[in-house]
């Protein structure tokens, strides 16, 4: 009898698993939800794209650098 691989006795124990599982599968569905709001619904609102009104790279640069400065120089 041939011993398998490390990955593949992994991949196989986590399938079993996930296929076993039954509150666990709601649980993972509520996680999921969650990450979704949290890293692409509040982007929208917490996390404007300052960036996106300027075209070229340099003027990006400038932006920032001028917001850096701006911001260590005011307490």
């Amino acid at each position: 009898m041939k011993k398998e691989s490390v990955p593949l006795r992994i991949y196989r124990f986590y399938l079993e698993g996930f296929k076993e599982m039954t509150l666990g599968k709601t649980l993972w569905t509520i996680i999921l939800i969650k990450l979704f709001i949290m890293f692409f619904v509040l982007k929208l609102f917490f996390f404007p794209n300052f960036l996106g009104k300027f075209e070229s790279k340099h003027e990006k640069q400038d932006y920032v650098s001028n917001e850096l400065i701006h911001r260590a120089i005011t307490p």
